[in-house]
Formats: C-alpha cells, sequence, structure tokens
C-alpha cells in the first residue's frame, strides 16, 4: 500500500526571503491561535496552510527527476499509441470495441500485477465504492460525448475546443478546492492554448447543438483528470494501479454494452465474417491493448506525481507533436500557422515547466521554513500565557 498524502495547496509565506523570521504582534498571534490558524501563513484565502507534511499539492514534493521520467513516459506511450492506432489499426472502425480492447486489457494486466504481489486492494466502504463507480461512469461517458460531438464539429474545431482543458481544470480547482495559482502560470498557458488552436486551424465548422456537446465534453475531460488526481491525493489516496484496476472492468463493460446499443457489436461480427480479423491483424489488436494497459498506468502514475493541469497541458503538446510527426511519418502538409502554432506551443510548455520547477522550489522552502514558524508561534504563545498568569494572580 501506498502512503495516504494529504494535498492542501501551498502558500507562498508573504514572500520573505529564506534567511528571515517574520514579525509578527502579539495580539494578532493571539486571534489566530484561538482560530486554529498558523500566524505566519499570509494567508488571504482561507487555504490550508503548508507545512513540513504537507508543503502544498503532492507534485510540488515530488523530486524533478522522478516527476521528469514519468512526464516523458506518459508522453512517449501517448504519442506511440496514437501513432499505432493510425498506422496499424486505421481500419479498425469500432471506437467502442476499442476502448473495449484498452479498458479489458488494463484490467487483466493490473489483476496480474496484484496477483503478484506489486500492490493489495484498499477495504473500501459503500461509498467509497460508489465514488469509483460514479468515476467510471465519468471515464465511459466523457469518451461517448467526444465521439458524439466528432460527428456535429469539424476535426480542427474538435482539437481547438479540446485545447483549453487546461483553462476548466484551473477552473474546476479555483472553485471546487479554493486552491490558486501564480499569475505566471496563468500566462504561461496563454501559448500553450493559442498554439494549439493555431497548429490544427483548419476548417471551423460545428453546429450549435455540436458546440455545446463538444464544450460539454471538454469540462467532463477536464473533470476526469481532477478526480483521478483527487482519488490518489485527497482523503481516499488509492495507489494508481488500484484504481485502475477498480475503474477498468466497469468501464469495459459499460463500453461493451455502448457498442452492442449502437450496433457496433454487429457491424463487427460481420467484419470476422468478411475475413478481416487475421492472425496478424489479431496480433496487432493484442499489441494495442498492451500498449493501452502501459498507458493508462504511466497515466495515473504522471497524474498523481506531476499533477492534474501539468497532464492537461502535455495533452496539448501531445496534439502538436502529433502532428509534427505526421509530417514526418505520413506526409502531412501544413501552413505557416500551423507551424507557427506548433513553435508556440513548445515555447509555452517550456515556459510552464519553468514556472512549475520555480514553485516547487517555493514549497521546499516553505517545509524548510516550517520548524522556524512553529518555534516562532509557540514562543508567542508562551509570551501570551506569562502576561495573562500575572493578571490573575492579582485578581
Amino acid at each position: 500500500m501506498e502512503e495516504k498524502r494529504d494535498s492542501n495547496d501551498y502558500h507562498d509565506l508573504s514572500g520573505s526571503s529564506e534567511d528571515e523570521r517574520p514579525s509578527i504582534s502579539t495580539e494578532s498571534a493571539q486571534v489566530l491561535l484561538m482560530e486554529g490558524q498558523n500566524p505566519q501563513s499570509g494567508d488571504i484565502e482561507a487555504q490550508p496552510v503548508a507545512t513540513a507534511g504537507n508543503a502544498g499539492a503532492l507534485e510540488y514534493s515530488i523530486p524533478t527527476k522522478i516527476k521528469c521520467f514519468y512526464l516523458t513516459l506518459y508522453f512517449a506511450l501517448n504519442l506511440t499509441l496514437t501513432l499505432y492506432n493510425k498506422a496499424v489499426l486505421g481500419k479498425f472502425s469500432f471506437p467502442w470495441l476499442l476502448t473495449t480492447l484498452h479498458t479489458a486489457s488494463a484490467s487483466l494486466g493490473c489483476y496480474v500485477l496484484m496477483r503478484r504481489g506489486h500492490f493489495t486492494l484498499t477495504k473500501l466502504n459503500t461509498r467509497e465504492n460508489l465514488v469509483l463507480a460514479a468515476f467510471s461512469l465519468l471515464f465511459t461517458i466523457n469518451i461517448a460525448i467526444s465521439n458524439v460531438s466528432l460527428a456535429m464539429v469539424s476535426v480542427p474545431f474538435h482539437q481547438i475546443m479540446r485545447s483549453i482543458c487546461p483553462i476548466f481544470t484551473i477552473l474546476l480547482y479555483r472553485v471546487y478546492y479554493l486552491r490558486s495559482y501564480s499569475w505566471a502560470t496563468y500566462l504561461s498557458l496563454i501559448p500553450v492554448v493559442l498554439g494549439v488552436g493555431l497548429a490544427t486551424y483548419g476548417d471551423y465548422y460545428f453546429t450549435t447543438l455540436g458546440f455545446i456537446i463538444t464544450l460539454l465534453g471538454v469540462l467532463l475531460s477536464s473533470l476526469k483528470t481532477v478526480m483521478s488526481n483527487r482519488l490518489m491525493t485527497g482523503t481516499l489516496a488509492l495507489p494508481a494501479l488500484e484504481i485502475v484496476l477498480r475503474m477498468s472492468p466497469l468501464a469495459a463493460v459499460q463500453s461493451l454494452l455502448y457498442a452492442i446499443a449502437t450496433g457496433e457489436g454487429r457491424a463487427f461480427l460481420r467484419w470476422v465474417a468478411d475475413g478481416n480479423l487475421t492472425p496478424s491483424y489479431g496480433s496487432a489488436l493484442v499489441g494495442n491493448g498492451f500498449l493501452a494497459l502501459l498507458l493508462n498506468i504511466s497515466s495515473f502514475h504522471t497524474n498523481k506525481l506531476a499533477g492534474a493541469l501539468t497532464i492537461t497541458v502535455c495533452a496539448n503538446l501531445k496534439q502538436c507533436m502529433t502532428i509534427l510527426l505526421g509530417i514526418v511519418l505520413f506526409n502531412v502538409t501544413v501552413g505557416v500557422w500551423n507551424g507557427l502554432g506548433m513553435l508556440m506551443t513548445l515555447m509555452g510548455a517550456a515556459i510552464y515547466s519553468k514556472v512549475e520547477l520555480d514553485s516547487k522550489g517555493k514549497a521546499e522552502k516553505v517545509v524548510a521554513r516550517e520548524p522556524l514558524v512553529r518555534d516562532e508561534v509557540r514562543d508567542v504563545a508562551s509570551r501570551i500565557l506569562d502576561q495573562r498568569v500575572p493578571d490573575r494572580q492579582r485578581t
């Protein structure tokens, strides 16, 4: 089992330097101590104070090398599966059955890992099991909404709408979890979002209903990413492998039922009867399922260690890299604006990475300063008590 960790949000202590001991008045300290707050926090948004045990969001406590390793692995697997689907499974036009294959492969793979002792199942109550069931339903509905919207809007419009997932992710954290980000983070997302818009610039077509459904899909995708992170870093604090194992079978059943309901199952049987499922193609499907297993595990691990917002930024970067590799591997032609958009996205991702590293450095300073803050709070509390004792003796 992985150790449970809190994921309270991080706050800088009023921008003071590392070697400064902040000064406070006894009156202010008394009020804050009575309210159970840290007098040194400088918190103006009622968010929890960072301490040595929870120095901000979990992603700020992860070593940079580990975070970069998981981000690189996730990015590579994501690109590989996308190109694999295009090059090898281009004729397999059964998206719901492909989703069933991916989730079933994830279920089987994680079950094998559990049996080999890589993790154990946590004992959950009824409410927690219902939360995971709801999460699996969100996973399936998100795919359904995405597929439905693609029939009502053009692919470029769908891609540019999906590029605003980082904005919705920030809004969800801001509204529901009262988490704030620095202005540098907000500004770094502008080239990331606009860059994808330029990189995918093309024939924008959409209906009113298509726009609404696509926007709903963006919201659900962001919600899924945030919920994934909270299931692993919040009060439940489940290991990534356990979440994949618990979620995947439910999502596989839901996807299979949806495939049958939409007639995809009958179309697949006719496709098999026509002799399309050759041994080599079957092997390609097995390989696709194995890649999906690796990507699912990597995705959840990376979400936990790097954070939900970083995952959405990585998804935007992946869109541009897919276009770039399409130029090299499949002779895809793009215009000047598309090329400029890819460059802008790459620059935005680099700026965002720099901002995240700076935030991690500030979080480490909070951990280093926390003992000093605690000592000062103890000293102030002692002085307050010393002042009150003579007063009580005189009365």
